[in-house]
């Protein structure tokens, strides 16, 4: 039973994602997706304004991308912090007539591991966009700056938004994100919306 949770028998592979809900799911979703280790790379805050640095403007610029290779996704409130990011965004592939192919998310099994396609991302889904978002951009940096040593968490955080009262609240989260930066900076457990 213990290797049905592995995949070729060695990785544990648990879903950070909310069990039972279909990511592919027309809604707003909160992300916040983190540099590894939570290093520095993405610039510096000062008098309450995020300064990007290269990598930082690389990240934006790709940010902004998504709804190019995604079409059924609109991007609302977003901000690049020195160390994550925090945006919003929402899927809405009932008015899409699109195929949602545009991806850079490895496939993580073959026809020798067809049980792992129960847990790989589905086409459209909100893990394929980030795991675009985030492969491409380190491509990239790794291009530009390959003695950075650039990398993203593994995972990241996101939360379904349930109603415009709490889209409203985690926009002005993640607008005022910069103004309370010395109270999320040295505390990881601070960079998500509670």
């Amino acid at each position: 039973m213990e290797t049905e949770n592995k995949f070729k028998n060695i990785y544990r592979i648990r879903s950070a994602r909310k069990t039972g809900w279909d990511y592919t799911n027309d809604s707003w979703y909160f992300v916040t997706i983190c540099a590894k280790n939570m290093e520095m790379f993405f610039g510096n805050i000062t008098d309450g304004k995020i300064n990007l640095s290269e990598i930082g403007k690389i990240v934006e610029n790709y940010w902004r991308e998504i709804p190019k290779h995604f079409p059924f996704v609109e991007l609302d409130e977003f901000s690049i912090m020195p160390n994550h990011t925090h945006g919003i965004i929402g899927i809405n592939n009932f008015n899409c007539d699109c195929d949602g192919r545009d991806e850079a998310v490895p496939r993580l099994y073959d026809d020798d591991y067809p049980q792992m396609s129960e847990i790989s991302p589905k086409s459209k889904s909100l893990s394929v966009i980030v795991g675009s978002f985030k492969s491409v951009s380190t491509k990239t940096i790794h291009q530009k700056f390959p003695e950075n040593n650039f990398a993203w968490q593994s995972r990241f955080y996101d939360r379904i938004i349930r109603n415009e009262k709490e889209l409203d609240k985690i926009r002005k989260y993640i607008f005022e994100n910069v103004l309370k930066w010395e109270f999320d900076r040295n505390n990881p457990e601070n960079l998500i919306y509670s």
